[in-house]
C-alpha cells in the first residue's frame, strides 16, 4: 500500500480528496479503445469518495479480448504523482499497466512497440486503496496520458470500475500557453520567424 504524498498526518486531512486530479480531466475527450459499451470509460472517472460505488457503469472490454487502451487529456498541465485502479473480481482486474505521456492517437500496435514511460505489475485492488507511484520527474507537464492494459488475470475480459490520479495541476488553461509565449516575444516578426522554420516549443514524451 502506498504511503501519503505529502507532509501532514494524513488522519487530520483528506489526502485523496485535496490531491486528486479528477476536476482537471477533460472528461468528455476521455476515450478507450475495445471497450464494449462505447464511451462507458468516462464512467470510471469520479471522485475518490465515489470510487466503490457499483451501482454506475464501468468499463468493460469486449469479450474474448482483455487488452484496453485508455486516453486521458487533461484540461492543464498536471503533475501526476500516483495512480489507483480499481479493477473487477473473479479475474477480471487488470495485471498490468503501461503509461505513455503526451502521445496523441496510440493504437495496440504503437502500444506494444514504444517504449512506456513506465509500466507496473497490478494487483488486484478491489477497494481503491492501492495506489502506484509514478517516476515523478517523468510526470511533468503532463497534457495527456494514455493508459495501456494489455491484460486480465485470467478473465477473458477487463473490468475497470474506477481511475484515479492524484498530482498537482498547474494554474494555467493548457489554450492560454500558445497566447502566453506569442507575448513574452520581444519582437512578433522574430516569432513568426522561429514558427516559420519549426522552432518554438515542444511537447514532453
Amino acid at each position: 500500500m502506498a504511503a501519503c504524498l505529502h507532509d501532514h498526518d494524513c488522519g487530520e486531512s483528506d489526502c485523496s480528496s485535496s490531491w486528486s486530479l479528477y476536476k482537471h480531466i477533460d472528461l468528455s475527450k476521455v476515450t478507450a479503445l475495445n471497450e464494449a459499451v462505447r464511451g462507458s470509460v468516462q464512467s470510471v472517472f469520479k471522485p475518490w469518495e465515489q470510487r466503490l460505488n457499483s451501482s454506475e457503469a464501468y468499463l468493460e472490454s469486449n469479450e474474448g479480448d482483455p487488452e484496453l487502451i485508455v486516453f486521458i487529456p487533461f484540461t492543464s498541465d498536471v503533475k501526476i504523482k500516483s495512480i489507483a485502479i480499481v479493477g473487477g473480481a473473479d479475474g477480471k482486474s487488470p495485471s498490468k499497466m503501461r503509461v505513455f505521456v503526451n502521445r496523441d492517437g496510440i493504437d495496440f500496435a504503437d502500444a506494444q512497440s514504444m517504449q512506456p514511460v513506465q509500466e507496473w505489475d497490478l494487483a488486484e485492488n478491489l477497494h481503491g486503496f492501492l495506489e502506484y507511484q509514478t517516476r515523478y520527474s517523468k510526470f511533468q507537464s503532463v497534457g495527456n496520458i494514455t493508459l495501456h492494459f494489455p491484460e486480465s488475470f485470467g478473465a477473458d475480459v477487463t473490468q475497470i470500475h474506477y481511475i484515479g490520479l492524484k498530482g498537482e495541476a498547474t494554474q494555467m488553461k493548457r489554450d492560454a500557453v500558445a497566447n502566453i509565449v506569442y507575448e513574452v516575444m520581444p519582437n512578433p516578426s522574430d516569432h513568426k520567424t522561429r514558427a516559420e522554420s519549426g522552432g518554438g516549443l515542444s511537447q514532453v514524451e
